[in-house]
């Protein structure tokens, strides 16, 4: 299936490390992504609720200050249910699954990544996504 040039897919980047928001923009940006940011949950929610276009991708960190990436996600694709999610964390998945924070079959990218690792998670939600024609 050919990829519509006009289409940059939008993606929300929430991370409370600014260096990571910044490069990981940098990184979506140059790659044909639109970018939002926000540094916690609060504010990502808001971006969710005023944000006029659509957001094909939440990309959380799972270990927020207050509510957490999980609560977020959860949060946010309730005010966006077409929304994806991909997570980023220095736990290891298992460990995320077994503490409760993440769904068996949630995509998450541990950190450090590399940015193919997250463009690959990226395109995947995306694919699942996309309206089969």
């Amino acid at each position: 299936m050919p990829e519509d040039p006009q289409e940059r897919p939008t993606v929300l980047v929430v991370d409370d490390e600014e260096d990571l928001r910044d490069i990981v923009r940098r990184m979506l940006e140059r790659r044909g992504f639109e970018t939002l940011m926000a540094g916690d949950s609060e504010r990502a929610v808001e971006i969710c609720r005023e944000h006029s276009g659509v957001i094909d991708v939440l990309v959380t960190d799972l270990g927020l200050p207050g509510a957490g990436g999980g609560d977020l996600a959860q949060t946010a694709t309730g005010l966006r249910p077409e929304m994806g999610v991909v997570y980023i964390s220095g736990l290891p998945k298992d460990i995320a699954v077994s503490k409760g924070l993440i769904a068996e079959d949630a995509r998450l990218v541990m950190k450090p990544f590399t940015s193919e690792l997250l463009l690959e998670a990226l395109r995947a939600v995306l694919a699942e996504r996309a309206p089969t024609s």
